[in-house]
């Protein structure tokens, strides 16, 4: 059985990589600290659900038969320019990174990943509310083109207009423009 010692001289042997000032350890520097404390461990990983464009991932982290931590993940499959063609691979690794984690490796300052923080970074941005102007003229648009607002609610499985975030906002504007180079 590892000691905490153990675990801790095997995390500073870890890189970093610096986002917005913190330190954080990405998932295979948590992979090499797993291997060299448990040669033979085994790392299982198990898609929970894949329905919609949404995945949930778990990862068990294993000593022989001693489960020794679980860790879970979940991804949208455009919520990142990643996840566009990868997003169950980056669950399954944002999954392994928080088993390991959970286990203690990779911790020094946090249990997330630099993985999964930029993927929240780039989550959160792409979750923003378009400005007002930028709205008007998507409107604008949109009536020039002939498409009407029940077209766009039904496209993108919206409630209303008000649920357009900057994500969904350029797929639109995308979608217009390029029909706009047709006309």
């Amino acid at each position: 059985m590892r000691t905490f010692k153990d675990i801790q001289e095997a995390n500073a042997q870890l890189t970093t990589t610096d986002i917005k000032g913190k330190a954080y350890t990405e998932v295979n520097q948590r992979i090499k600290a797993f291997r060299m404390l448990y040669p033979e461990g085994t790392i299982k990983t198990t898609l929970i659900s894949d329905e919609g464009g949404r995945c949930i991932m778990q990862a068990e982290v294993y000593d022989g038969d001693l489960l020794l931590a679980t860790g879970t993940a979940y991804e949208r499959e455009q919520s990142s320019y990643i996840n566009k063609t990868s997003y169950i691979e980056n669950c399954e690794t944002s999954a392994v990174g928080r088993a390991l984690g959970m286990l203690g490796l990779g911790i020094d300052t946090s249990v997330a990943s630099k993985e999964e923080v930029e993927n929240a970074i780039q989550q959160q941005a792409a979750m923003e509310k378009p400005p007002a102007g930028h709205m008007k003229a998507l409107r604008t648009l949109m009536e020039q083109k002939g498409v009407t607002e029940e077209m766009v609610l039904t496209r993108y499985d919206l409630s209303s207009m008000d649920d357009i975030t900057m994500d969904i906002y350029k797929r639109i504007a995308n979608a217009l423009d390029k029909s706009k180079d047709k006309a």
